[in-house]
């Protein structure tokens, strides 16, 4: 009897074309992982998530669907593209609802969206507090806002984009409840555990 070869068969990374990808390699390269970003032309790989991140994802949409007013539509794992090197996708958005209409669309465009938010998490610190804010901004996203988890509860950080300078000017942090009447009238518990899940 002959011996038994195991063979180890690595995984096969794209390998990045000079200049790097572009936000419509995202929707032709196979084999992506889930939620797979592009900023600055690299690929961005989302590491496993902590419950913390589901919770507050979950908690904020449902507050978010219950507030928004009917021309406007709640979207998370979605990517918005921002430019040719540039598709992010924030946790969740708030678009015009005419932007969302068609089954199979990938994307949404930054002039259809309101609000973005971004929940921190460890692996993505430097690029939900630094680099999607400022690229979020530049595209003129009005609206900002960045939960951090402070000790299993919600720290929610609200922004609005200044007109004159192009930069987030910030609005307010909230810690218990989120009570705003930007972007539009919303009032959400953040403790609510019911409302996580």
């Amino acid at each position: 009897m002959g011996a038994v070869v195991t063979v180890e068969v690595q995984p096969t990374w794209p390998v990045p074309p000079e200049g790097g990808w572009t936000a419509d390699d995202l929707d032709r390269l196979p084999n992506l992982p889930p939620h797979t970003e592009l900023i600055d032309g690299s690929l961005v790989f989302v590491s496993p998530q902590a419950l913390f991140r589901l919770y507050a994802i979950n908690l904020l949409q449902f507050g978010l669907l219950q507030a928004r007013p009917d021309h406007l539509a709640v979207l998370r794992e979605m990517t918005v593209t921002l430019g040719r090197r540039d598709r992010p996708e924030p946790d969740l958005m708030v678009v015009a609802r005419e932007s969302a209409q068609k089954p199979q669309q990938t994307t949404q465009l930054p002039e259809d969206v309101l609000l973005a938010v971004e929940v921190v998490s460890p692996d993505s610190e430097a690029r939900d507090r630094e680099v999607k804010p400022r690229k979020y901004a530049a595209a003129g996203f009005r609206h900002f806002w960045r939960v951090e988890n402070e000790e299993g509860e919600l720290a929610v950080h609200v922004y609005e984009l200044d007109g004159a300078t192009g930069v987030y000017a910030p609005m307010g942090i909230h810690r218990k409840r989120l009570a705003l009447d930007l972007p539009f009238p919303i009032d959400i518990d953040l403790t609510d555990p019911k409302r996580w899940l």
